[in-house]
């Protein structure tokens, strides 16, 4: 009999993704968001439209046994939506009342295995403040002080999945995503990311023409493809490690360094224009040391390759948009 799973947050970019690779995997999928995934058709065997605030929609999908639950719904965005402040309480009570709501569900309906997808964004800001030396080990969680409430909420989160585990024998796996980036993600509605808006922006410009980018251009970070977020995800829940893990990439740029990137693969010279905007910490990068211990795996695609592929759907979206 094939493997069942609930993918909460389906209807998002990591989500529909995972969808489609439980299953190649042969798993029977159900999927639920508040919306279907904007870009493609979902591959879900069912997929429910529902509000997981609503602990009825939590009892309603977990009306059979699942072997795996992979919680990844979240009100979440880019630095444009998470650093400008005016999106905190939604951020925190929304995405909190998920977690609770769904734990809560599982926990009652006798589900296991549970992955929680948290984030780099845990990570204190007095260790990312020197943008070559960010210091992002799983470890350094603590003390805590996230730049963000979305960060904070994460990191209540983890604790929470880790408390039913401990009182009540959950089986929890617990991801740090760092910046996953890929197609048919975010790339115009204001959530997006620095990858999909660097795209964004080279190209819709004329060659010879000039992009904006939020600050100095010199704040660091890593971006991971999609593709090996999943695989890392499926060796977590696969082992049985805990986690939290970093699942990301150790290939740090600045962002200047990303455009000029994405601008080598559109072939085209931009100006940059630096100006204000919301910016998160000045560094951060993933750190493998235990994910390559534990699951004996850490992601290897080099940046570029999985830039080319995220920047030929943005341009074909973009041309779409000049046509219509």
């Amino acid at each position: 009999m094939d493997k069942t799973a609930l993918v909460c947050g389906a209807g998002g970019f990591i989500g529909s993704h995972l969808v489609s690779r439980l299953k190649g995997e042969g798993y029977w999928v159900r999927g639920v968001d508040l919306k279907y995934p904007e870009f493609c058709e979902t591959v879900a065997d069912d997929f429910v439209i529902g509000d997981l605030r609503d602990q009825y929609i939590c009892r309603h999908v977990t009306d059979r046994k699942f072997d795996e639950v992979y919680q990844l719904a979240a009100d979440m965005g880019g630095a444009g939506y998470i650093f400008t402040g005016e999106h905190d309480a939604d951020v925190m009570h929304n995405s909190a009342t998920i977690n609770l709501n769904m734990l809560d569900a599982c926990h009652k309906r006798n589900i296991r295995k549970i992955f929680y997808s948290s984030s780099a964004c845990i990570y204190p800001e007095y260790n990312q403040m020197d943008p070559d030396n960010p210091k992002c080990s799983e470890d350094s969680a603590y003390p805590a002080k996230p730049d963000s409430e979305y960060g904070w909420e994460k990191l209540f989160s983890e604790r929470l999945y880790l408390s039913y585990q401990r009182n009540h024998g959950l089986e929890i796996r617990i991801a740090r995503f760092h910046n996953i980036f890929g197609p048919e993600g975010s790339w115009n509605d204001g959530r997006e990311k620095a990858p999909a808006a660097l795209c964004r922006k080279i190209a819709w410009a004329e060659d010879g023409g000039e992009i904006e980018i939020w600050g100095d251009g010199k704040q660091t970070r890593s971006f991971l493809y999609i593709d090996e977020c999943l695989e890392g995800i499926r060796r977590l829940v696969g082992s049985d490690f805990i986690g939290p893990v970093n699942i990301g990439s150790e290939e740090m740029v600045t962002i200047n360094q990303l455009a000029d990137m994405i601008m080598g693969i559109a072939g085209k010279k931009l100006r940059i224009k630096h100006i204000h905007g919301p910016l998160g910490v000045r560094g951060r990068n993933s750190d493998n040391r235990l994910i390559s211990k534990k699951l004996e795996w850490q992601p290897s695609q080099p940046l570029a390759e999985g830039l080319r592929k995220t920047y030929s759907w943005i341009e074909s979206m973009v041309n779409n948009k000049r046509q219509a």
